[in-house]
């Protein structure tokens, strides 16, 4: 029988192939330094929340307009479609939740389809970036949180569920999904995932038969 799963990945680097703070940044003249901080919270080295606000400050005094812009720029990840629409041909769900932001993410969410998505939210006064973000910080934490959130929303059990990411703020919902599957990831999730794929998210698809 055929296990109508729960699939929730991450979207900078896996859903998508850019850090859209990077390409935030591109606008603020901050790119290079936004990269850098980037890179070493993706390996641990720092803690996501205190690099979050390290790069998003980068951004203060940039006009809202960026985002539309941003989302110009923005380039899926070979197979997301015809993941997302296996998981649906299953009769599952999809879910990103996100380290970026909701002001992209949301345009991505309609475009894919999703059912669900989550993300950090930038503060905006008078139409500029402040430097800030709004409300609770999607951490590790908070991306396992919402996968067990949305199993219990859907009625598919964890032991249906799957989750896919790159980084190291991933591994506390691949720790708590039935399959963790690294994407193109950094050497500390290829080891604590049970799957690794490079490349094309559809390579993603035959490992969904393992779920029960």
């Amino acid at each position: 029988m055929t296990v109508s799963p729960l699939v929730v990945l991450d979207c900078d680097s896996t859903t998508i192939q850019d850090e859209v703070i990077e390409l935030l940044a591109d606008g603020a003249g901050t790119r290079e330094l936004v990269a850098e901080v980037t890179e070493r919270a993706m390996r641990g080295e720092l803690d996501f929340a205190e690099s979050l606000r390290e790069r998003v400050a980068t951004l203060a005094g940039t006009p809202e307009t960026i985002f539309e812009a941003t989302c110009r720029r923005v380039r899926l990840s070979p197979g997301i479609r015809e993941l997302v629409a296996e998981v649906h041909a299953r009769g599952g769900r999809v879910g990103v939740v996100s380290g970026g932001f909701h002001e992209v993410l949301d345009t991505l969410a309609e475009d894919l389809g999703l059912d669900f998505w989550r993300a950090n939210r930038l503060e905006v006064v008078d139409g500029t970036l402040t430097g800030r973000t709004l409300g609770p910080v999607i951490d590790g934490a908070a991306k396992a949180a919402a996968l067990e959130e949305w199993s219990e929303q859907t009625g598919i059990p964890l032991s249906a569920s799957v989750a896919i990411g790159d980084g190291a703020n991933d591994l506390q919902m691949m720790g708590v999904a039935a399959l963790g599957i690294a994407y193109n990831g950094k050497p500390i999730v290829r080891e604590r995932a049970d799957a690794s794929i490079e490349g094309d998210l559809a390579l993603a698809i035959p490992l969904l038969d393992r779920l029960e």
